[in-house]
């Protein structure tokens, strides 16, 4: 009896001292994502499935109060993990118990669970928050853009920190729902379908829900006093277009590009596929920023952006990404030419459309505008390093390495490699090489080359995009187009229109 009962008191140790061993196991995840341009961006040691984001908001005061509910899975034992936010938090839970949290760094919460998170396990994030956005400032700006009557967020690489705490990169997409409560006579805009509104007491709440995968600096919120106008395309689609009324000698341009949106996601799907979304559309809030940002299914427009006129281009732009960028999204930062390489290009077929210069002409346009020594070569786009991510090189550069590609491969397989892509990458994240090999399957060519050539050499490509067939001297550089007593080709009539598309220089989307 004794023997049997020492026995159990050593089954009774062993298992005890088990415990911490196995709860060692344990470890934080990561405080950035890895990201070589952005490293303390995104986190480790999880993913996020869905936002449900419920917010009240002051536009008279800029006072934002808010709970954010993340559902998400554990990619490792986790003792602890981080979001990314830049607000004054008062409380966490994690699976319904508080948890402890702290902030460090400029944009990192981090957060210990009463009971850490196995590997594989779900888990309920529930934060919340108040703050003044525009007071605060991370790595020296902010994202949130204050308006006469409201607020804006919209930026790139980075806007979620000034509203929801997230996984703050494009590689860890998620559905969203976002409710926000505003004084009657304010409306909300946000992404996806309008799904209802209710008023009680002086306040008004406005629902929104986009319930395909989306990243999360595409997650936009505008609050203001709008003019609404809704329609369906042409193919059934629905149309949500907003316009601040208070933008002066822009509004008519403005409107008479935005509601062209059905026609040209049309068009669009004819060259790149079905549409990936339920909804499409845009917003053009009084801000005094001079960029658009493709915003899933809601694209953000600057009043600056027609100040020219109207501006179908920069729509084609905006829109094109909702394939290229936001459906199928960039797995990191230095693969941002499979966004913007593929939205100017589609520009480049949109005045190909209108008989106001060809692909090949602009192509030939940009090749020749810019000689050997041009600072513009030195730019890869195929990894142009941050300071140069939203340089004209990436947007031009990267178009005509699009243009060399359809002449290598030829028009049919071009268009399939186009409109394949997005349908074959759908909602789903990509880089740079895997593109490269879908292309050389289509195709059944080796093109490393082309790539290098085009996309990863910081100096202007010795022969220009020459088209099947043309005479190899007739694209020759530096020969043809360094030639300083040679005149250029003649400016394409879309090319102005094409460049109102590009960000201000030094300025982050």
């Amino acid at each position: 009896m004794r023997k049997r009962l020492i026995v159990s008191a050593a089954g009774a140790l062993s298992l005890f001292l088990a415990v911490p061993a196995s709860a060692s196991d344990f470890q934080p995840g990561a405080a950035g994502v890895g990201d070589s341009y952005y490293p303390t961006y995104g986190n480790g040691g999880y993913r996020v499935s869905h936002y449900d984001i419920r917010l009240k908001y002051q536009p008279a005061t800029d006072e934002l109060e808010g709970t954010t509910t993340l559902l998400a899975t554990a990619t490792q034992d986790l003792s602890r993990f981080n979001l990314d936010f830049a607000l004054n938090v008062s409380e966490v839970r994690v699976n319904g118990r508080p948890a402890t949290f702290a902030t460090s760094g400029e944009q990192e919460l981090q957060i210990t669970p009463a009971r850490p998170l196995a590997k594989g396990s779900q888990a309920t994030v529930v934060v919340r928050y108040k703050g003044v956005p525009s007071t605060v400032k991370k790595y020296g700006f902010t994202a949130w853009l204050r308006t006469p009557d409201g607020a804006v967020a919209a930026g790139e690489p980075e806007s979620a920190w000034w509203w929801f705490p997230s996984n703050d990169h494009p590689s860890d997409k998620a559905t969203f729902d976002v409710s926000v409560q505003v004084p009657d006579g304010n409306q909300v805009i946000s992404n996806g379908i309008l799904t209802g509104t209710s008023s009680q007491a002086g306040w008004t709440r406005y629902s929104w829900r986009e319930n395909k995968p989306q990243a999360t600096y595409l997650a936009t919120l505008a609050v203001g006093k709008f003019d609404i106008s809704t329609d369906t395309t042409p193919s059934g689609l629905p149309v949500y277009n907003a316009y601040s009324k208070d933008l002066g000698d822009n509004a008519d341009a403005a409107r008479a590009s935005v509601e062209r949106t059905g026609e040209l996601v049309d068009w669009l799907s004819g060259i790149f596929g079905d549409y990936p979304f339920s909804s499409v559309g845009g917003y053009v809030p009084n801000v005094p920023t001079g960029f658009a940002l493709e915003t899933q299914t809601r694209v953000f427009y600057s009043p600056r952006q027609f100040a020219k006129g109207a501006n179908t281009s920069v729509v084609v732009h905006e829109l094109a990404h909702q394939w290229y960028g936001d459906s199928v999204s960039l797995s990191r930062w230095s693969d941002i030419w499979l966004n913007e390489g593929f939205a100017r290009y589609a520009q480049f077929l949109w005045s190909e459309h209108e008989n106001e210069g060809t692909a090949q002409e602009l192509a030939d346009y940009v090749y020749a505008s810019h000689p050997a020594d041009d600072p513009f070569w030195s730019v890869k786009p195929g990894d142009p390093g941050p300071d140069d991510q939203f340089a004209g090189a990436v947007y031009d550069r990267g178009a005509v390495a699009i243009q060399a590609l359809r002449n290598a491969v030829g028009d049919e397989k071009f268009f399939r490699i186009l409109k394949g892509w997005p349908s074959e990458r759908r909602y789903g994240n990509a880089t740079i090489p895997e593109f490269q090999a879908y292309a050389e399957k289509v195709s059944g060519q080796k093109l490393g080359g082309l790539f290098d050539t085009w996309l990863f050499t910081a100096a202007k490509p010795a022969v220009g995009p020459v088209p099947a067939g043309a005479p190899a001297a007739a694209s020759l550089a530096p020969a043809a187009a360094d030639r300083r007593d040679e005149q250029p080709p003649a400016e394409p009539k879309s090319w102005k229109k094409i460049q109102e598309a590009n960000p201000p220089q030094g300025v982050r989307h």
